[in-house]
């Protein structure tokens, strides 16, 4: 919507939301795998096993047809796995600060590569731990009271965040060396586990993972099917019904969910934690222009806090792909050419079917 009032319904604003709806669909990628590597786990089965894919995919299967549900299923069922969630990291935080030897971060290990782009490539991806908050606004529809308590719950989901990923950091760091935690990355809380309090700890750790996943995967579905529904309804996407019965957004929950197998059988968690964090700085780099252009004065934004953002995510940016170009080529190409995509794609599409001026 920031966009639409910034850049009007044109080609701008319909590439930069997919950049959007691509990076929630990538997200969720991420945490069907995520639910495979710590299932495996409970197994002793290396995270490399074709089984990771195929236990994403299941996931998502499962949560498409929750989504599928009345929508106060999907709230009861996302409410009660965030406290367990929540309760659970904060628990196992606590807990592995308490037994841990000495709380510190052990930076010793071999080979230890450290250079400034490689922290700004480590700070992109730490950005992507926190872009769940971008469910909340794209639920606004169904919350009581948004213009109150969308900006709330986002400010309070971010607080939280700081305090639960710091917490499980010194957790994690405290029980295991850097090099360990390299090793073990797609499943280091259930590694840090281990040596602090056991295999029951594991097993804890496991299940408390698995349903986070879960749960984060079904509240994003909910949320981003909706916001592909809504630039369908702008006419600013193609949309097609294929014979699906039902709603525009039921067929929206439908490519969604399709899209997210896709990523979630070919692709690796690093490789798809990249592709996301491109989408996403270059996505938001562009709000942050459109409402210092044009929407500044209207809303009472200030110039500082956007020109900050602009640039705070360029550095970060720039930081990425220069790692990326070094370490993972592959990636950079298959960013440039979907971004390069959905531009062809968009433009074919808004030229064809030009929308007529408010």
């Amino acid at each position: 919507m920031y966009l639409e009032k910034a850049y009007g319904r044109t080609l701008t604003t319909a590439f930069f939301a997919l950049l959007m709806y691509f990076s929630m669909v990538i997200a969720q990628s991420f945490l069907a795998r995520t639910f495979g590597a710590y299932t495996l786990q409970l197994f002793d089965i290396e995270d490399s096993s074709l089984l990771v894919p195929t236990l994403g995919v299941g996931l998502l299967l499962a949560a498409f047809l929750v989504n599928l549900s009345a929508n106060r299923m999907i709230e009861g069922v996302t409410t009660v796995l965030g406290f367990i969630k929540v309760g659970g990291i904060i628990l196992f935080g606590v807990v592995g600060v308490t037994v841990a030897d000495s709380i510190e971060v052990n930076f010793t290990t071999q080979n230890l590569d450290v250079s400034l782009t490689g922290f700004l490539g480590a700070t992109a991806l730490g950005i992507l731990a926190f872009k769940g908050f971008t469910t909340i606004a794209n639920s606004g529809s169904e919350l009581k009271d948004p213009h109150r308590n969308v900006g709330r719950a986002i400010i309070i989901s971010i607080a939280l965040c700081v305090v639960i990923y710091a917490l499980v950091g010194f957790a994690v760091a405290s029980n295991l060396s850097l090099q360990e935690i390299v090793d073990t990355r797609n499943y280091s809380l259930a590694a840090a586990a281990k040596p602090a309090l056991g295999k029951y700890a594991v097993w804890f750790t496991v299940v408390l993972a698995m349903l986070a996943t879960a749960g984060g995967i079904i509240a994003s579905i909910f949320a981003v099917s909706r916001m592909l529904a809504m630039l369908t309804e702008m006419k600013l996407v193609p949309h097609r019904h294929l014979g699906m019965p039902g709603s525009i957004q039921k067929h929206t929950l439908v490519y969604t969910v399709v899209l997210g197998l896709l990523l979630t059988a070919f692709f690796n968690l690093t490789r798809i934690a990249a592709l996301g964090i491109i989408f996403y700085l270059i996505m938001d780099m562009a709000i942050h222009w459109g409402i210092l252009r044009h929407l500044r004065r209207e809303i009472g934004a200030r110039s500082a806090v956007l020109v900050s953002a602009i640039v705070l995510d360029l550095i970060v940016l720039v930081g990425f792909f220069w790692v990326k170009i070094s370490s993972d080529p592959l990636v950079v190409g298959v960013a440039s050419a979907v971004m390069a995509s959905i531009l062809a794609v968009e433009a074919i599409f808004l030229r064809r079917n030009p929308i007529a001026p408010k």
